[in-house]
């Protein structure tokens, strides 16, 4: 067929781009050939959970000597996940139009696709903080960052305290083929407190920092106390000053919250003994056995990917809830303290019900605290343990960490088509509420990637851990990997939503994977010249409101040349970038 039936990327077919409001109204346009003499026209609407209905749509004249035009007008009452395709009855019986891809659809012709539409229906009276939008975010990994000196109290004898700041992490496995995460370099709160001049040049604005509560591992994603701050870090006066500090400055801060598990070593659990509480593994009659889910009684338990450290939590447990969203709970008192969010971690295994009531506690007593959630998918169809999940819908989270990006610039840094990143990301934009495309997290890596130099520099991946330990670029994957990662950077800084750096990848940290790619700040080892480059990316994001805010439109998108431009008022930014190998012209 030579022309497009409709398209939900164009505003000519479908008025309102993307998702929409509940009760905001909305036209759609279908065009037929002249030729199909169609008697009647159909939107066919069905949410996710249950069947089409058929809407009526009117003729509205011709487009050209030989189509017609049928449209409706309609708004969704009820916020949800929902999905349409159009059918249209003619002299030889009913017919139907189907997305082809990337909002394209086409006549089924009984061989191509049938695949749905989306349309994303979020509620219209939920609000969501601007301040991240747009702002500069940093992660920090707290041991690794920086050491203030200060004197530590009530430091468990069991960890080994690391003089060499600039040493290896330690990733040999013992004797029992564990990894134990027990070494530890000294980063504390103060040490953040400290570099918050060095933060601010990089015009941050909003620091997410990992784990802080008590943990006996160097991740401390094993929470021994959600109510305490872990004694190599600081104290909550520590943590409290720095929030102060922070926001003199204009930086946030951002707390990881890990509610799906706690630490077998904790105060709840407590399977070694080293709390003075009765544990879920001491006795059935703890007042913390009901948050666990137990096989056989004590040592046959429910652990988070097998991990047998990581006891699983019963989320839906009215005790556990109320410890986490109570008037007393972890929520509000990190946010009383001047936390300004949370950052949930594999909220893929969080029940909904919970992650809205971590929300309500949010929006009732602190409605500028801002919700961010794991999500390594488009979280707006995600199905999870078999359960679609309701993520942007307008009561869960503001936003989500964008996988989706770093997966699609990864593939085009790597030589793939730039009309690649550019579908993959459009998808996103037209299913995510204008607020969670806005306001996510876009990054190049985390504390769960490998260092983004080394992917973008190194010629392979060595097979053994010690030769992924010991391996460092060569010049030329240096020159290699810089190069790209320039490239990477001036994306990241100009894509809507919050660009964020991984400590340490703007000073040219590299490592493979986990725990090699959290090795301590190089501070007075940092590639100045990479340093520089992001300072001015920093300063560039902070002076132009259309790198934060700004309409973007894709003015180039094909082989290795992406040109973006970002558009607000009359203020405009163009980024053209090139990942191939030849220089292009008049692209």
């Amino acid at each position: 067929m030579d022309f497009i039936p409709f398209n939900s990327r164009d505003t000519f077919y479908k008025s309102k781009f993307g998702a929409v409001k509940t009760g905001e109204k909305f036209r759609l346009r279908l065009i037929l050939p002249r030729s199909f003499s169609a008697t009647a026209a159909y939107f066919m609407l069905r949410r996710d959970d249950g069947d089409f209905c058929e809407h009526k749509m009117c003729w509205a004249g011709m487009n050209g000597d030989d189509k017609e035009i049928w449209d409706i007008e309609l708004s969704v009452p009820d916020c949800g996940l929902y999905w349409y395709h159009f059918d249209y009855d003619s002299s030889w019986g009913r017919g139907s139009v189907y997305n082809i891809g990337d909002g394209k659809g086409d006549v089924w012709n009984g061989r191509n696709s049938r695949l749905q539409w989306q349309l994303t229906v979020y509620d219209k009276n939920y609000k969501t903080p601007s301040w991240l939008k747009g702002g500069i975010m940093y992660q920090i990994f707290p041991d690794r960052f920086f050491r203030s000196g200060e004197k530590k109290e009530n430091v468990p004898s069991d960890r080994i305290l690391r003089d060499d700041f600039d040493g290896e992490p330690n990733w040999r496995p013992n004797e029992k083929g564990e990894v134990l995460n027990n070494d530890y370099f000294g980063g504390d709160l103060r040490g953040i407190t400290e570099k918050l001049s060095y933060l601010f040049e990089l015009g941050v604005t909003c620091i997410y920092l990992n784990p802080i509560f008590e943990a006996h591992s160097n991740h401390r994603y094993n929470t021994a106390d959600y109510m305490k701050t872990d004694p190599l870090l600081g104290t909550e006066e520590d943590f409290k000053k720095l929030c102060e500090s922070a926001g003199r400055v204009g930086i946030k801060i951002i707390l990881d919250g890990v509610f799906s598990h706690t630490g077998d070593d904790s105060r709840y659990f407590n399977r070694y003994s080293r709390y003075d509480t009765v544990g879920a593994y001491n006795s059935k009659s703890s007042p913390y056995f009901k948050w666990y889910k137990f096989d056989r009684y004590p040592d046959e338990y429910k652990s988070w990917w097998g991990f047998k450290t990581l006891p699983e939590v019963t989320e839906e447990c009215p005790d556990y809830d109320e410890f986490i969203c109570g008037k007393n709970g972890v929520i509000r008192k990190w946010l009383r303290l001047g936390a300004s969010g949370w950052r949930l971690d594999v909220a893929d295994e969080l029940p909904d019900e919970f992650i809205f009531a971590i929300r309500a506690v949010m929006q009732q007593d602190f409605p500028d605290a801002y919700l961010l959630g794991e999500v390594w998918e488009d979280g707006s169809n995600k199905i999870a343990y078999s359960q679609r999940r309701r993520y942007l819908l307008g009561r869960q989270v503001h936003g989500l960490m964008n996988y989706p990006f770093r997966t699609a610039l990864l593939n085009w840094l790597a030589g793939g088509d730039a009309a690649v990143f550019r579908d993959s990301m459009e998808t996103i934009r037209e299913n995510y509420p204008p607020f969670a495309f806005y306001g996510a997290m876009n990054f190049l890596g985390t504390h769960d990637t490998a260092r983004i130099l080394t992917l973008l520099g190194a010629e392979g991946t060595p097979k053994t851990k010690a030769e992924r330990a010991a391996y460092r670029l060569s010049p030329t994957e240096l020159a290699r990997g810089l190069a790209k990662l320039r490239l990477a950077g001036m994306l990241l800084y100009s894509f809507p939503g919050s660009p964020t750096l991984f400590y340490g990848d703007e000073a040219g940290m590299e490592g493979f994977e986990d725990p090699l790619n959290r090795g301590t700040y190089p501070w007075g080892r940092e590639d100045q010249e990479l340093l520089a480059f992001f300072r001015q990316l920093g300063q560039l994001r902070r002076e132009r409101l259309s790198m934060q805010e700004g309409n973007l439109t894709y003015l180039h998108a094909r082989g290795g040349v992406l040109v973006l431009r970002r558009q607000l008022g009359d203020e405009i930014t163009v980024a053209a970038l090139n990942a191939g190998e030849d220089a292009a012209e008049g692209a």
